[in-house]
């Protein structure tokens, strides 16, 4: 999966840049296709992957998780 996204990564970011170099009629669109491949399928896909096995409640602020940043705070001044 992670190469996957990083050929995807590789080739809008390179379809951007041929883009901006290359001196042909359908210059926006390769732009266009590398801005729109950038952002709506790597960092989606990105996304997915990073969080894929992690628990979501693990990184809310619910009274739980702030009670347990007291206590580290107060064992860490101790």
């Amino acid at each position: 999966m992670k190469y996957l996204i990083l050929i995807l990564a590789i080739a809008a970011i390179t379809s951007i840049a041929l883009g901006f170099t290359l001196d042909v009629h359908y210059t926006q669109k390769l732009i266009g296709f590398g801005v729109a491949g950038l952002f709506l399928i790597v960092i989606p896909l990105f996304t997915y992957h990073n969080w894929k096995d992690k628990n979501v409640q693990d990184y809310m602020l619910t009274k739980e998780n702030l009670d347990k940043m007291r206590d580290n705070q107060r064992k860490k001044k101790h």
